[in-house]
């Protein structure tokens, strides 16, 4: 494993961790390959969820420029290569999960450091963070999935005036107006972010991936669909031996004790 992800093993649970400090975190290539292993790994090894966190003074910058810098390449180089290659299979494979991943943003998330996190299922983030779609500044359109998520999220007036301008969100706009989760206190984020992520992991995982998968395929489906789509999975979760335990803890008035299955 590269030394620009860390991961700590909790059991049911792993943290993944962005190191490239002194680079508030930007993607290199070996970087999102190291990345990805990580939550291929965790997924191999039956984790129930994820927390991805930066190391430092940020979260992620996006890409490092200076390995995609013209003045130092034959020729332009091509982005949409890049997209291809590494940002969009890191945000198919983060919303491919089945289980949560909780993302704890603790400072600046620029450009698809941003997006990064928007993948995630559930966001927290410090209140010094700020959310910035960066792309405008060097002529780029918000990727990793960011011309996506934001209308989805923001709708499109908040979208075009973010992506447009490049306007730094904080983290309570980021709140209110619906982009995250929640904003919390700089010291209580990381305890936050870690106890939420163990409460995921020792919940229902197999209802809680299938209201994941279920929820993000909302944009596309019609009512009606839709619809169809909830009684399968209602099917698949109420064979589960986690709908057992937990009919039964409820009937014996006793804490759960899920499997995940």
């Amino acid at each position: 494993m590269s030394d620009t992800i860390l991961v700590q093993d909790h059991g049911d649970w792993v943290e993944i961790t962005l190191n490239r400090p002194e680079r508030l975190n930007s993607f290199t290539e070996p970087m999102h390959l190291a990345l990805r292993a990580a939550i291929e790994a965790a997924r191999a090894q039956g984790t129930r969820a994820i927390l991805l966190t930066g190391a430092g003074r940020g979260f992620c910058a996006g890409q490092d420029l200076s390995d995609r810098d013209p003045s130092k390449t034959e020729g332009p180089p091509d982005l949409g290569q890049t997209v291809r290659s590494f940002y969009a299979p890191l945000v198919r494979l983060i919303r491919a999960l089945d289980f949560p991943v909780v993302c704890a943003v603790n400072g600046v998330a620029a450009g698809a450091g941003a997006n990064v996190a928007l993948a995630c299922d559930i966001v927290l983030a410090s209140h010094s963070a700020r959310f910035i779609q960066s792309f405008a500044k060097v002529g780029l359109i918000p990727d990793t999935g960011g011309s996506w998520h934001l209308p989805h999220l923001l709708g499109e007036a908040r979208a075009k005036g973010l992506a447009l301008t490049g306007q730094p969100l904080s983290a309570q706009q980021a709140q209110d107006w619906g982009l995250i989760w929640q904003a919390v206190a700089d010291d209580d984020l990381m305890g936050e972010a870690r106890a939420l992520t163990a409460r995921l992991a020792a919940g229902p995982t197999l209802g809680l991936g299938l209201t994941k998968q279920t929820i993000q395929a909302a944009a596309g489906n019609t009512l009606t669909d839709h619809l169809e789509l909830e009684a399968d999975a209602m099917k698949t979760c109420g064979q589960s031996e986690d709908y057992a335990e937990g009919v039964a803890a409820f009937l014996e008035k006793r804490a759960p004790e899920f499997r995940g299955r």
